[in-house]
């Protein structure tokens, strides 16, 4: 039963890939069109700065000594932390 069940599917499936080669080709076009236009929005604009880009180690040590003795909770220093060194790395 399960076998006559699997085969009609796959017949149905295959014969429904041989109808619809030329809509399948048509959306792979509209795809790979849309695919490089999001390429090429990606790629334009400013590059990457690397002057003064840091490492993580230092710039984990510059935004330390950037944070010492300030009064606020951890979380806060811990959030501001991540994004001094985001920064720092960045070259910015």
């Amino acid at each position: 039963m399960t076998r006559i069940f699997a085969s009609l599917a796959m017949a149905g499936l295959m014969a429904g890939m041989m109808a619809m080669p030329v809509q399948a080709q048509s959306t792979a076009t509209k795809v790979e069109r849309s695919m490089q236009g999001g390429l090429k929005t990606a790629t334009s604009g400013q590059p990457a700065k690397l002057q003064g880009a840091m490492t993580q180690s230092q710039a984990r040590r510059v935004c330390q000594q950037q944070m010492a003795g300030t009064r606020e909770s951890k979380s806060a220093i811990r959030t501001k932390m991540k994004f001094c060194i985001n920064e720092q790395m960045q070259g910015r």
